[in-house]
């Protein structure tokens, strides 16, 4: 399939989801909440190298299991809450594989550790609030798990990830505090806006991971050429 094809069928089918689709039946809704993610994961998989590329597979394994919380999420919020944690699980493993630590990007832990101490707390008062304590751990366990990811996307030093990182951060947090908190103006499309966003920017990732690491074999002859 064309290169360019994908990135249009993607964000047609992104547009179809969150602006069309209606909310039941809830099997067609969950359908086509998927469809954009299994093109951002054939997307990845095309930039994947021939050989020698564990960190990159890793990443695509977390783009797998993400797809798995959205369709668990549906039905079950902790269900859907683990799938995504062990996502984040495979994109942090796969960026500190990756990572060159400077003291610029390790001094990012002040403001990720801040922001999510400041969301967490009032997650945390809210669920107490209304006795929901048996997701109190969960949700920290998330919190902590989806920082420490955007942490190591930053340390690659890739801006795409460091991109896509920071948006899943914020439509978890508008997804969080629309559900715990308050409601939030248009929360369906922002949510799932910037979370479609924050996917297919790390799929993207993958391109310029390969080629920092000398890979133009799964490169289009023309652009590789390019390269030299």
């Amino acid at each position: 399939m064309n290169n360019r094809l994908v990135p249009i069928l993607i964000g047609l089918m992104a547009i179809l989801y969150i602006f069309i689709v209606p909310s039941e039946p809830l099997a067609i809704k969950v359908t086509f909440k998927l469809i954009p993610m299994g093109l951002i994961i054939f997307y990845a998989w095309q930039k994947l190298p021939a050989s020698n590329g564990p960190p990159l597979r890793l990443i695509v394994i977390g783009l797998f299991f993400c797809m798995l919380g959205d369709g668990f999420i549906a039905v079950s919020f902790v269900a859907g809450l683990g799938a995504f944690l062990v996502g984040h699980l495979f994109y942090l493993t796969g960026f500190l594989k990756m990572s060159r630590m400077t003291k610029l990007r390790i001094s990012a832990i002040i403001p990720i550790g801040l922001y999510s101490l400041i969301i967490g707390s009032q997650l945390v008062a809210s669920l107490s609030k209304a006795e929901n304590d048996a997701l109190v751990i969960p949700v920290i366990a998330y919190m902590l798990v989806i920082s420490l990811m955007a942490l190591s996307a930053i340390l690659t030093g890739n801006r795409l990830a460091i991109a896509g990182s920071i948006l899943f951060v914020i439509s978890d947090s508008i997804l969080s505090w629309n559900m715990f908190v308050a409601d939030i103006v248009y929360s369906d499309v922002l949510i799932m806006a910037t979370y479609y966003s924050a996917q297919f920017l790390i799929a993207g990732s993958l391109t310029s991971f390969r080629e920092a690491a000398g890979d133009t074999a799964a490169i289009p002859e023309p652009i590789a050429k390019k390269t030299f």
